[in-house]
């Protein structure tokens, strides 16, 4: 897998202060996407054990909240096999941070309740380490610069640890 950027002390990106993973590949070629760059899989620099070490040592910190999973797309076949492995290991290194993630495909896609390339036997395990999804392909007539978090009014951002134990979605509100 590649990556397109790492930002470290984002504030954009979830609650808090956090470091965000920008990885490379995406599918959804949204109109007017903000990263458009990273739709190319080979785009940026490879995501190596060193790229690991370097996120893991950005969230040391006390005043960092978490990581933050955008792209491209983090939910594509190619992203989760990656992804999955440096997750656990985010949690146990962290396991008082949270974990947002930013997914063109929505939970239901992702959990294949609806049909989808992102429904593949490690996306429920990638998914059930992640605390905060925001979901929805971004759609640029839905586009409203007011919401927070999002950049259209169809995306959600989900609860998913609530969504998972009471077995229906639950908006994260805060």
């Amino acid at each position: 897998m590649n990556y397109g950027e790492i930002k470290t002390n984002d504030i954009a990106n979830g609650e808090g202060v956090r470091t965000s993973l920008f990885v490379s590949g995406c599918r959804h070629h949204c109109k007017n996407c903000f990263n458009e760059a990273t739709w190319d899989f080979g785009y940026g620099k490879l995501f190596t054990e060193e790229t690991m070490a370097e996120i893991f040592k950005s969230c040391e910190p006390d005043w960092i909240n978490g990581l933050s999973l955008l792209g491209g797309e983090p939910f594509e076949p190619e992203n989760q096999k990656v992804l999955l492995p440096f997750l656990i290991m985010f949690k146990e290194r962290f396991p008082q941070k949270d974990i947002w993630c930013y997914s063109g495909f929505t939970y239901e896609e992702i959990m294949g309740k609806t049909p989808s390339r992102a429904f593949t036997p490690i996306s429920a395990e990638m998914l059930s380490l992640i605390d905060i999804l925001v979901d929805g392909r971004f759609i640029e007539d839905q586009k409203d610069i007011s919401l927070v978090f999002r950049g259209s009014a169809n995306q959600r951002i989900i609860d998913v640890k609530k969504t998972n134990a009471k077995g229906e979605i639950v908006l994260y509100l805060k």
